[in-house]
């Protein structure tokens, strides 16, 4: 095993027990059933003050347009390393293939490979069709098209629930649907090859997602963990659920009400594992900022304001994200070096 790959011992801790997280049942929420809607917001409130971290069925996203989206994520991961290495991320950009981050760190790299590229319904062209076409050739432009049909769904469906979130806090039902509206979100495809040696290594280091809210599909391997009453819990799949968790974006804008979830993955030492995840994310110079109503209730601000751009910048150039990435990058956007770049 590459030492670049192996992970101290204090984050190789293993899960001995599975989350008993709730699965929010959206049905009642769509046929706008004001009791259903109470239900769920109170559920997504529990888990949101424990460890930000639920499922939703009943979701109205097409199953058969899920399961299109991991076959055209098989079809890219399986190609030679050659032809993936033609959209690899360059330095600088989030977009595009990579291989165990290495182009980034130099230790603790993840066993995974992912292929990312943005969404902006608002844009001409939203998940950049062409960036398809223009790399991998015709044979992956029904790719892009999939790509732009479940990013529509999931884009949809995170600001249904961030309703939700709202009315679990109390405060205006559209505000943070409004915020999010016209935002560019993060599609990220993940491949977790098998790995000889998994008690070495992680798929994904423990860390809370910088961004606001993530729907993530995951496949019938398993392998991701929740970080829950001070030990790792493995997550059970659902085959028709979708995984929501908090990020750190959204407990800024919570006033740090609703926790951000730590989580990672591990990965299997005989099968290989899939995952889709969709990163809801506000316009970046939007100021993040907590409803005034949520600050009053609390008596103060718990985070300054910050643009995403801000917090995105931040975790791209001078911090790999962790558990503490809010709070590191509240001393770092605060300190007069920070102002100075």
């Amino acid at each position: 095993m590459p030492r670049r790959f192996v992970w101290p011992k204090q984050d190789l801790v293993g899960a001995h027990q599975e989350l008993t997280e709730p699965v929010v049942d959206l049905e009642g929420f769509f046929r706008g059933d004001e009791e259903a809607i109470k239900q769920a917001s109170d559920i997504i409130k529990a888990a949101c003050l424990q460890h930000g971290f639920f499922q939703v069925i009943n979701h109205g996203v097409d199953l058969n347009l899920i399961s299109l989206a991991h076959d055209h994520m098989h079809n890219f991961f399986k190609l030679p390393t050659c032809d993936k290495q033609r959209v690899r991320r360059m330095p600088g950009s989030i977009w595009g293939y990579s291989s165990g981050h290495a182009d980034r760190y130099l230790s603790k790299l993840p066993w995974k490979e992912t292929l990312s590229f943005g969404y902006n319904e608002n844009c001409p062209n939203p998940i950049g069709i062409d960036f398809f076409n223009s790399t991998l050739g015709k044979d992956f432009e029904q790719t892009g098209l999939v790509y732009l049909k479940y990013c529509e769904a999931m884009k949809g469906l995170s600001l249904s629930i961030m309703e939700l979130l709202a009315i679990s806090l109390g405060v205006d039902r559209g505000y943070y649907k409004s915020f999010f509206e016209d935002g560019c979100s993060i599609m990220r495809c993940n491949f977790y090859p098998p790995c000889q040696e998994p008690g070495l290594i992680l798929g994904t280091g423990p860390h809370r997602d910088p961004t606001s809210l993530t729907i993530l599909h995951q496949d019938q391997v398993g392998g991701l963990e929740v970080f829950s009453d001070n030990v790792w819990q493995t997550v059970r799949p659902r085959q028709s659920a979708l995984v929501i968790n908090i990020g750190d974006t959204f407990m800024a804008l919570s006033n740090g009400t609703y926790k951000s979830c730590l989580h990672r993955a591990v990965v299997n030492k005989y099968e290989e594992r899939r995952s889709l995840a969709f990163f809801l994310c506000p316009k970046e110079d939007k100021v993040v900022r907590p409803p005034l109503d949520l600050v009053c209730n609390q008596g103060r601000r718990m985070y300054p304001d910050f643009t995403w751009s801000d917090l995105l910048h931040f975790t791209q150039k001078y911090y790999r994200a962790d558990d503490a990435t809010l709070q590191n990058f509240t001393k770092w956007i605060i300190s007069p070096k920070s102002a100075s770049l």
